[in-house]
């Protein structure tokens, strides 16, 4: 089923310009009042998201699992053909695909390729069979080191904490083999030398896009292959992504982008599917890599995730991306917001300082060539809420359930009393239902940037380029039109070069100059 609404030529893939809307499945809308977010709680909120502007929806996993822990939160998956009872059926999937389509919206499924769940049938059935086993040959099983073999078989960390190696106690009682999991132990990592593995997944591909999924993000892209033999690797070599300062040697092997070719070809079976890749590596050389022309359409970038509000530092993010992107004739993607990382209000200092900035970077991402995404709530405005149980996981702290309407928690999140991250008091004026009303609110803000950037002919190309500026601001220009961007960043006011105001994240002065932080669009 292909969408009844086009807003992209065929001559331009609907990618390269999208729009994504990345929903936290548990805290955008629940339909059933136990608190917790759900599909059909998606489906009864579209007419609020085609108003928003947005050309496609991306869901955090809700596949069959147990949810183990804080950490897996959901990512260890169960059985990827299969919706998890906590936010619906398969019958609501199906229901909420064909209403997004109705409403010119695209759905994405955030896929989980590295690893499965304990609970998995696979899993469980390779602690019922032996070392040497078929069953454990899926899995990345190996003997430990060291007297009784006690240590594990390699010195790789988790994502997560704590060694990369959980030890199984055997059929007969005795302590056995070791199994590799990057991430949390109840997530144990796929062997993708196992030619059951590469079966499997594309069977679990057509499974989705034969009902209709308009593509998917592939959760830790650089993950999957693993280097020959599992050396040991130096201490400093674990966690340098996102900037750090080399690889991490657990992940980026060159047998990764075999697995994603195998992806891509099964994808371009069907027509208008997109793959996004959720890619965490520190050289911009070897993220290129994964937008190759056969591999992913779409890496997030998280360069624009982690700066400081400073003109320079931003600029050289967005040169960065957009350098990494063109080695390979690439489309970059931009974000400022996602589930795991501060919200821009809250890393930008708070209060009203804190949301003029995080309204000024959105216009700067709003006006970048390339596929932008927006983490559900950035559009309102919302701060992150650190829970009042420290010993509860920092992330939930970007994740608390989004306020539709009224004065009080849960603030039409849910039907019922309680949600499942509690919601501070004071979020009334936060609400869509307050800010819609408000033609200065930050979702009209968004609303209104949306609407200029689907409409208006300055929105074409893939390329820009900067021109002056004074200290603190910089300008930029989409070189196949006469669309400018202009962020301030610095202390003062500044002139503004010639052109009509499209729109601006705040009010100008009244000599129309840009105030601190704030950006504005000329044409």
């Amino acid at each position: 089923m292909q969408p009844s609404q086009v807003r992209w030529s065929a001559e331009r893939p609907w990618w390269r310009d999208a729009v994504c809307y990345q929903i936290y499945l548990k805290s955008f809308a629940d339909s059933n009042g136990d608190g917790v977010g759900d599909l059909d709680g998606i489906r009864a909120r579209l007419g609020y998201l085609e108003l928003l502007g947005v050309d496609a929806l991306c869901l955090t996993p809700c596949f069959r699992s147990p949810m183990a822990s804080v950490d897996a939160d959901g990512y260890d998956v169960a059985d990827p053909r299969d919706i998890d009872p906590l936010f619906g059926d398969l019958a609501a999937f199906d229901a909420l695909v064909a209403a997004s389509h109705e409403h010119g919206i695209r759905l994405v499924l955030d896929l989980v390729a590295n690893h499965t769940s304990t609970q998995h049938e696979w899993f469980q059935a390779a602690l019922g069979s032996g070392p040497g086993s078929p069953e454990r040959d899926r899995y990345v099983f190996r003997y430990g080191r060291g007297p009784g073999d006690a240590s594990p078989p390699n010195n790789w960390p988790s994502q997560t904490g704590g060694p990369a190696w959980t030890r199984i106690a055997e059929r007969h009682g005795e302590m056995g083999q070791w199994y590799l999991h990057l991430f949390t132990p109840e997530e144990p990592d796929l062997n993708w030398s196992n030619p059951d593995v590469w079966t499997d997944l594309e069977k679990t591909l057509r499974f989705w896009l034969d009902r209709g999924v308009d593509g998917f993000r592939i959760d830790t892209a650089h993950g999957m292959a693993k280097p020959h033999g599992l050396p040991d690797a130096p201490s400093q070599s674990f966690g340098q992504v996102d900037g750090g300062d080399g690889p991490d040697a657990r992940f980026d092997h060159d047998g990764v982008h075999e697995i994603h070719r195998m992806i891509r070809s099964v994808l371009d079976e069907y027509p208008a599917r997109v793959l996004v890749g959720g890619i965490r590596v520190a050289d911009d050389e070897r993220f290129g890599r994964y937008l190759r022309p056969d591999e992913l359409h779409l890496g997030e970038n998280s360069g624009l995730l982690h700066v400081e509000f400073e003109a320079g530092e931003i600029k050289a993010a967005i040169e960065r991306a957009v350098r990494t992107a063109g080695w390979v004739s690439g489309t970059p993607s931009w974000a400022i917001s996602r589930s795991d990382v501060p919200r821009p209000v809250s890393r930008f200092g708070g209060g009203q300082q804190g949301l003029r900035r995080a309204r000024a970077l959105a216009l700067v991402q709003l006006g970048l060539p390339g596929a932008a995404f927006l983490y559900n709530g950035e559009e309102l405005g919302l701060p992150s809420v650190p829970p009042p149980d420290p010993d509860k996981q920092a992330r939930n702290a970007h994740r608390v359930p989004l306020p539709w309407e009224g004065d009080e928690p849960p603030y039409g999140f849910s039907e019922g009393e309680t949600s499942w991250l509690d919601m501070p008091d004071g979020w009334a004026g936060l609400t869509v239902e307050a800010q819609l009303e408000d033609a200065h609110s930050t979702l009209s803000l968004y609303r209104h940037a949306l609407e200029i950037r689907r409409g208006h002919p300055g929105f074409v190309g893939d390329e820009l380029e900067w021109f002056g500026a004074p200290a603190g601001c910089f300008a930029f220009r989409r070189t196949e039109t006469t669309l400018a961007c202009v962020l301030n960043t610095s202390e003062f006011a500044v002139d503004l070069p010639p052109g009509d105001v499209l729109i601006s994240s705040g009010p100008l002065t009244e000599d129309g100059w840009l105030p601190p932080d704030t950006a504005v669009w000329l044409a």
